[in-house]
């Protein structure tokens, strides 16, 4: 009973962090325009910080988790939260462009990693029901961040420099998360006669992580993961300057992403309970079908608000299908390989949002159009849809016994 209790604390302590995680690098948009002014550097070189980060994020991901799955998460993400606090506090004393790039997108990039993988992997891990709405309830505190983070950095940068505003927000960052992660604790199923039981119940008959992570169960999620990011994070990155294109007022225009963020919130909800409902894997794959005509549904937007409705609409379902890769892990991967195989679909989808945003630009300076985008975010959803239609769970395999 007081681990049944137990289990929402975890949601709760896993919603804040990620929200301050995520809600700490995601400041860097707010700052840009200050930092470039105040110190002279590019805003094409401040922003690649942030694909810097997207790339530490991806090449860090399978490390962390396989530290989960060793240490479990509370030392992964105390090890994480305060290399985000320190890296964010090295990025506001920069001496040049080039240091603050290596930090804030390696260091802030890989912390964040130690804190999404460990927290998404002990979330699944605690629960045997509602798994699909606990994580995607952890998903939506993550959500909260461009609603909370994102407007206290904007006040911060009104009333301090932007290097005070960044050791303002180290410090906030550590003294919210690293308490909480205190909270954090190794779930029941993986302790003692409980981990016994897990694993003479592995489906995997025993499989090495090296096998797991070549079979093709583990290679469909990371191939999906890829593509699915690949398809929602061009249309996030750049439905703005589009919506400007189509004659929005730039104030107007940036309201577009508060729509699509308060739609994610009930997203995240929605597609966590038909997920308990109906299964992750049927949801996920016609989640992935939506999303790829949502991203389509772009090019017939023209006015603010039909871009409002089609915000509304992309957001659920992007935001909505995102937790339910992790619950597909819990599912049909060992509970002691977890990590890892959750930090390698984590590592694909962080690959998927820096080809986004850059593969977006490159179509804009060659079109003179956005229409392009968007018809090729329909055909990696549509890949995405298709790749996600074939898996099957982990075959069963029982080890080989020797004849005497």
């Amino acid at each position: 009973m007081e681990n049944s209790r137990y289990r929402w604390v975890i949601v709760a302590a896993g919603g804040l962090i990620g929200c301050v995680a995520m809600g700490a690098v995601f400041a860097l948009p707010v700052f840009l325009r200050p930092m470039s002014e105040a110190s002279g550097w590019s805003v094409t070189g401040i922003s690649s910080a942030m694909t810097i980060g997207f790339l530490a994020m991806a090449f860090t991901s399978m490390l962390w988790g396989s530290l989960t799955d060793r240490w479990g998460a509370r030392p992964v993400v105390l090890i994480g939260a305060s290399l985000l606090a320190i890296g964010l506090a090295l990025s506001g004393l920069s001496p040049s462009l080039l240091f603050f790039q290596v930090v804030f997108g390696v260091v802030v990039g890989s912390a964040a990693a130690a804190i999404m993988t460990p927290l998404m992997t002990s979330v699944t891990a605690w629960f045997d029901t509602h798994r699909s709405l606990a994580v995607s309830l952890v998903s939506a505190g993550m959500g909260m961040a461009p609603l909370t983070m994102a407007p206290f950095a904007a006040w911060l940068i009104t009333g301090h420099d932007w290097r005070t505003s960044m050791l303002i927000l180290a410090g906030f960052a550590a003294a919210i998360m690293l308490p909480a992660a205190l909270l954090l604790r190794q779930p029941p199923v993986l302790q003692g006669a409980h981990q016994a039981a897990a694993a003479e119940a592995d489906p995997t008959g025993g499989m090495t992580v090296s096998e797991v992570l070549r079979s093709p169960p583990f290679l469909i999620l990371v191939f999906t993961n890829f593509f699915c990011c690949a398809t929602h994070s061009g249309p996030i990155f750049h439905t703005v300057s589009y919506a400007v294109t189509c004659g929005i007022p730039m104030i107007a225009a940036v309201t577009i992403y508060s729509v699509e963020g308060l739609a994610g919130m009930g997203g995240r909800i929605a597609f966590g309970l038909m997920g308990d409902r109906f299964g992750a894997k049927r949801v996920l794959v016609l989640g992935l079908l939506a999303q790829s005509l949502g991203a389509l549904a772009y090019i017939f937007a023209s006015s603010l608000v039909s871009f409002y409705s089609v915000a509304a609409l992309f957001g659920f379902i992007y935001a909505g299908i995102m937790p339910l890769y992790a619950v597909l892990v819990r599912e049909n991967f060992p509970l002691r390989m977890m990590g890892t195989v959750i930090g390698g679909t984590a590592m694909a989808g962080s690959l998927g949002m820096a080809a986004g945003p850059l593969v977006g630009g490159m179509i804009y300076d060659a079109t003179s159009s956005y229409q392009w985008l968007y018809i090729g975010s329909f055909g990696m959803g549509i890949g995405a849809f298709l790749i996600a239609s074939t898996f099957r769970p982990m075959p069963n395999r029982k080890p080989e016994t020797v004849a005497a």
